[in-house]
């Protein structure tokens, strides 16, 4: 469960920090079985040319060693403490997310934000469609990150609420431009943490993996937390943003009334 202020952090900046969520022994099972398939599914795949990092370790998404990670922990109960209980679906498929370190010498450059669900033609969603397809992102480290520029997972504080305030004046349409070009309130966190910490994030917050200048791979398991009334609810949620956080809007969309 999450404190009362571990939950303001996450209606006020769109994220939250929780150390040691997931148990060191299911974190290594994980790691464990991620660079088995690194250093033996992937060598011998018949399209090695076309080996890239967002492609590896596809045979692992929907194996209980990743499920077990958000579905077998505390991960659902932090979510459900904010989401509501009952009402984050179980996690059928993890996105195992390596960030390689940049050749030496290298500068590794500043990390570039997004929004997810932006069709882009080579996504796999056609230029100029777009959809809220979760409600909170779910990040848990496989590996220590302790610096940043080591490929940390980064967000923009406030940039969930700065983009409802702008959906509100522009309409939610402006997203089949794709990625609004704004000025955004705050400047990235990149977020530093221990192999079992968990990073939730709200949907429509800024984010991204930071540049890996490190001597170190980022091991990271990532999914999509969905609530039981996603589709139901659609794209109002792009301005109505707390519509699938009762947990949250009880607590402090009341008191500001």
């Amino acid at each position: 469960m999450l404190t009362r202020r571990q939950k303001l952090h996450f209606h006020q900046q769109g994220y939250v920090t929780v150390r040691g969520a997931v148990p060191r022994l299911m974190v290594e099972a994980a790691r464990q079985a991620v660079n088995h398939s690194v250093g033996s599914v992937g060598v011998r795949d018949e399209n090695s040319s076309e080996y890239r990092p967002a492609a590896m370790c596809d045979e692992l998404r929907s194996l209980p060693v990743m499920t077990d990670l958000f579905n077998k922990s505390t991960v659902m109960d932090v979510a459900e403490s904010m989401i509501g209980e009952g009402n984050v679906q179980r996690v059928g498929g993890v996105q195992i997310a390596l960030r390689w370190p940049g050749a030496v010498g290298t500068d590794p450059g500043e990390p570039r934000g997004h929004l997810d669900g932006l069709g882009s033609g080579t996504n796999g969603t056609p230029k100029g469609e777009y959809k809220r397809g979760f409600t909170a992102l779910a990040v848990i480290y496989l590996g220590d990150v302790p610096e940043p520029y080591s490929g940390n997972f980064t967000v923009w504080p406030r940039s969930h609420t700065f983009f409802r305030d702008h959906f509100l004046e522009h309409g939610h349409e402006v997203l089949a431009e794709g990625m609004p070009r704004v000025d955004l309130p705050e400047a990235p966190v990149q977020i530093t943490g221990e192999a079992g910490d968990l990073v939730l994030a709200h949907h429509q917050i800024v984010h991204t993996a930071a540049p890996n200048g490190s001597a170190n791979v980022r091991y990271a398991a990532i999914t999509r937390l969905r609530h039981a009334d996603i589709e139901e609810n659609g794209p109002d949620v792009y301005t109505d943003i707390w519509r699938e956080y009762p947990g949250l809007r009880a607590e402090f969309e009341e008191e500001a009334a």
